[in-house]
């Protein structure tokens, strides 16, 4: 069933003016096209790419419990007992020139049967249409509103659109979109797109995946209304500083953390594909040393891509 939104997430229909060029993503506006193509781009096709996938060993789990498997980027597939699902799979070894120095922890045939598909927004990497198109029989697709065209041939059994604090339920499980401050445009020019995080909900554990977005107040809406346990906050893609109008660093990441009062900090956006121009390895060291000196490390939950961990 799909719930109607209460009136107060007015950001389902508020454009939000997105970038027209990369001119506007780097400081002060001044785009030099060398020195994004080698920081972008040369570089990464210069790094060696590392990982391996692994087959992973999935584990039993009884009712209550839930397990998380880290992808890499943006990727998770998240399992209960009685439900499978992924979030923004990206198994991709390129997207367009940009190539991934990081492989996938799985490969997409060592996935279970998946029951449930949560994309968070229509940029290439997080809707790959390409792994999309080649999961088993995906059966149910979530994702915002204006998204839902680029999802109808890719196999699913059902797809639905929400709005911002929309949720749908199907059994004993429940999802809803949750604004972020980032836009959805997939190119320059389709701004009826919508963007978003999802909370999911089941057997009484929430798990709030924040997809992208710079940090704002409206963080502390989500912890209040929905009170998640486990949060997926993304860490990367946030120097120069005019990036962090879509992307978080460590440091925003943290803030999100207190202010939806989650129990569990669980990193992603960093280590697969250099999008932005810190090292590829300096949001997670950045980052524990802030949960160090914060007193949060026996919070923070560091995944290794491939390998389940059980909350």
């Amino acid at each position: 069933m799909v719930t109607e939104p209460d009136g107060t997430g007015s950001g389902a229909k508020k454009k939000r003016r997105i970038p027209r060029s990369f001119k506007e993503l780097t400081p002060s506006n001044h785009f030099n096209p060398r020195t994004f193509f080698y920081e972008m781009v040369w570089k990464a096709w210069l790094t060696r790419r590392t990982g391996q996938h692994r087959c992973p060993v999935f584990p039993k789990l009884t009712k209550g419990h839930v397990a998380l498997t880290w992808i890499g980027h943006a990727s998770f597939l998240v399992q209960f007992s009685d439900l499978n699902v992924l979030i923004d799979p990206n198994f991709a070894n390129w997207l367009f020139l940009l190539k991934r120095i990081k492989r996938a922890g799985c490969r997409i045939s060592d996935l279970p049967p998946i029951d449930l598909v949560l994309l968070t927004h229509a940029h290439y990497d997080h809707f790959h249409r390409p792994t999309l198109r080649k999961l088993p029989a995906p059966k149910v697709g979530v994702m915002p509103w204006g998204v839902g065209d680029l999802a109808h041939d890719l196999g699913f059994d059902r797809v639905i659109e929400l709005q911002n604090w929309e949720s749908f339920s199907h059994g004993d499980w429940k999802v809803t979109l949750t604004p972020s401050k980032h836009w959805g445009a997939r190119t320059i020019h389709d701004e009826h797109r919508g963007y978003g995080g999802f909370v999911l909900e089941h057997q009484g554990r929430s798990i709030y995946h924040a997809g992208d977005s710079a940090y704002f107040d409206g963080f502390k809406e989500i912890g209040k209304r929905l009170s998640p346990e486990i949060a997926l906050l993304p860490i990367g893609a946030y120097y120069p500083e005019s990036f962090r109008h879509g992307h978080m660093g460590p440091d925003d990441a943290l803030k999100v953390f207190h202010d939806i009062k989650a129990k569990w900090f669980v990193p992603m956006h960093y280590g697969s594909f250099k999008l932005s121009f810190e090292d590829i390895d300096a949001p997670p060291k950045w980052l524990k040393d802030l949960a160090r000196n914060g007193g949060v490390s026996h919070h923070l939950r560091m995944l290794e891509e491939g390998v389940p961990e059980v909350f």
